[in-house]
């Protein structure tokens, strides 16, 4: 079992990937390898004294977030049941079951947190290569030029998985927003921004803006270390 996160480019400063496989050692019983796919080589020796399995694509030719799809892919090597976590998420309680959920299943998305979206967003997904490899990564390369119009790696995955009948998502109770109150479309006011956290979830996404560094909440300067 394997818990995977990707550090492309310079978005993000090294504590994210730190960060998050601290949350990741506290939060969960259950034995796994972490590994994170990075070109960055500061990272190998700033972090040489965690257990993270460092990793590069073989591709050069995807940008940014795109690198995600690369996820898929045979050459990377990521064998069994995989949990996906961006970066800019704080994690709240144990999250076993995110690990465990759907073990006769593809593939496990997070339902967009825009309710009109229909999209998965790629901020966590639980895959296995075994199956999802073939539907994804090599339906994506065959198809490249029919996606590129498309402005993010979360718009291509739910094109091609989604609808599949062995894809499934996670409850929707499970993953928080730290910019919506819920998936029914109510966001917070801009100006009255409090980002309470939800006790239900078990993960807190940051997608867009605000980033973890930049919350003055004390419950996420407590989890996020």
């Amino acid at each position: 079992m394997n818990f995977v996160c990707v550090y492309y480019g310079d978005k993000y400063k090294i504590e994210y990937v730190e960060k998050l496989y601290n949350m990741v050692q506290r939060n969960t019983t259950l034995k796994h390898k972490f590994i994170c796919f990075t070109d960055n080589t500061v990272i190998r020796r700033r972090l040489k004294h965690t257990s993270i399995e460092f990793r590069e694509f073989v591709r050069h030719d995807f940008e940014g977030w795109f690198n995600k799809l690369q996820l898929f892919s045979p050459d990377s090597k990521l064998e069994g049941n995989n949990l996906y976590m961006d970066l800019d998420v704080v994690i709240l309680k144990n999250i076993d079951e995110l690990f465990t959920i759907g073990e006769n299943h593809n593939f496990v998305g997070m339902n967009d947190f825009n309710p009109t979206s229909g999209q998965f967003n790629s901020s966590i997904m639980k895959f296995n290569n075994d199956t999802t490899s073939d539907l994804i990564w090599k339906e994506y390369m065959k198809r490249r030029g029919d996606f590129k119009h498309h402005t993010g790696d979360q718009n291509i995955i739910t094109d091609l998985i989604k609808k599949h009948k062995d894809t499934i998502s996670f409850p929707d109770s499970w993953t928080q927003s730290y910019k919506w109150f819920n998936r029914e479309g109510k966001r917070y006011n801009r100006s009255k921004w409090t980002f309470e956290k939800d006790p239900n979830a078990k993960v807190c996404v940051f997608h867009g803006h605000p980033n973890p560094h930049d919350s003055d909440q004390e419950w996420v300067k407590k989890l996020w270390v």
